[in-house]
């Protein structure tokens, strides 16, 4: 495929924005070469600006759960433009959609918006910090809760230990009172509640990891984070920025049974748009401001358009069967890479909930950011553009996730598949 145009435009982008990029990942260091800049898309289609078409499993790094332009989502956006693109003050569709989420999340009894994922986070720990006066919050190794400087960490030497920077400008004061344990690691979790558990105000975990790529947490590791919180008095968030309503309509915490004291989302309850949101027990809620203290706002916050889009997606997934299409069609992809990853001879490991997956370049199973990182990127980055070059987006990082839509189809996924059992077959020879 040529892509001459997108070549120019990267040239351009380059001289206007850091990396010519506006989120590092887009830059395609991870797997080399240059990005590829997109014109439209539809269903589960895209096109670049050369006018080349690709299977899309990216969707927007997961919000596109309806595909690429759903007629009812795009109707939506345009009928609450023609009213107005935003207010700086309420609108129904704000209430409209919270009842939504409160209705499909009952640990949720009170939602706050935002503008982004890394808000929800930054505002939920805020809150936990001054719900338990308390300073200390405990996050996963390789677990990513957006850029705010106090979540920017990296584990030092040792199995649980004080977080530092993971970027200039995060200030080791700032990092101090961020704790780092490995995922799916419950004991290391309790040898520090044990160490100082009347300093951390919450654990905040993703229920499934999706920025090592996904990785599933081990049976009782989700439980044991709800009873340790709840034994000495901290909180736990779970950040589904990406799982929820991507799983399953009341996200991650419906499929284990869990009742978190505060929930992150974001992605797919925007449909698209940018969105965020916090949300949880009445009496933490009850804290923020104008009914409480914690100071948090926005501007464009329960933007109309962002709500009018999120209220559209979650009127198609709540419509009987919408699940079970998905996780069809996640099954079909995720066994269909394993089975022609073993044809062709590959290491392959393969994890999967629903409609995300990761297939990692790897002969060890993948359960904690260590695993992950032994994976073989530079393998993956080959089969990245081999699968470009047949027409196939993935994520420009072993590191990350591939979503289906509702819009793929059994055909869609196997035309995928026949192109990933040729890269398959070409990394073997090569």
């Amino acid at each position: 495929m040529e892509r001459t145009r997108s070549k120019e435009l990267y040239a351009e982008a380059l001289r206007l924005m850091p990396g010519g990029v506006n989120s590092p990942v887009r830059a395609f260091r991870a797997v080399g070469g240059e990005p590829v800049f997109f014109a439209r898309g539809e269903g589960p289609y895209v096109w670049d600006v050369d006018g080349n078409r690709y299977i899309d499993f990216v969707a927007s790094w997961g919000p596109l759960i309806l595909g690429h332009a759903h007629p009812a989502v795009v109707e939506a956006v345009c009928r609450a433009a023609r009213q107005g693109m935003t207010f700086g003050a309420p609108t129904e569709a704000e209430s409209t959609l919270a009842r939504m989420i409160l209705e499909a999340f009952p640990a949720m009894e009170r939602v706050r918006f935002v503008n982004s994922g890394t808000e929800a986070a930054m505002s939920a720990l805020r809150l936990a910090r001054a719900y338990t006066s308390r300073p200390k919050v405990v996050k996963m190794q390789g677990g990513y809760h957006g850029h705010a400087d106090a979540l920017l960490v990296q584990a030092g030497s040792g199995v649980a230990t004080f977080g530092l920077p993971d970027s200039p400008g995060v200030t080791e004061g700032m990092a101090r009172d961020t704790l780092v344990v490995p995922y799916n690691d419950l004991a290391a979790v309790e040898a520090l509640f044990a160490q100082i558990g009347d300093e951390i105000a919450a654990v905040i975990v993703e229920p499934v990891a999706g920025n090592m790529g996904v990785v599933l947490p081990q049976e009782g590791y989700l439980e044991g984070l709800r009873r340790l919180t709840q034994e000495h008095g901290a909180l736990l968030i779970l950040d589904e920025v990406i799982t929820g309503f991507r799983l399953a309509y009341g996200g991650a915490q419906t499929l284990w049974g869990l009742a978190p004291d505060l929930t992150c989302l974001g992605k797919v309850i925007g449909g698209g748009l940018p969105v965020g949101a916090y949300g949880g027990r009445a009496e933490v809620m009850a804290l923020v401001a104008p009914e409480g203290p914690v100071y948090q706002a926005g501007t464009l916050s329960g933007n109309p358009l962002a709500m009018a889009a999120g209220i559209a997606t979650l009127e198609e997934l709540r419509k009987p069967g919408a699940y079970e299409r998905l996780a069809a069609l996640g099954r079909r992809w995720a066994q269909g890479l394993a089975a022609r990853a073993k044809e062709a001879g590959i290491p392959l490991q393969v994890n999967a909930i629903g409609s995300m997956m990761t297939a990692f370049f790897t002969e060890e199973p993948v359960r904690d950011y260590a695993s992950a990182k032994r994976s073989d990127a530079a393998r993956y980055a080959r089969f990245f553009h081999a699968m470009l070059q047949r027409g196939v987006y993935l994520a420009p990082s072993q590191f990350e996730a591939s979503f289906v839509s509702l819009a793929h189809t059994p055909e869609v996924v196997d035309a995928a598949l026949e192109a990933a059992g040729e890269a398959f077959r070409n990394l073997a020879a090569s």
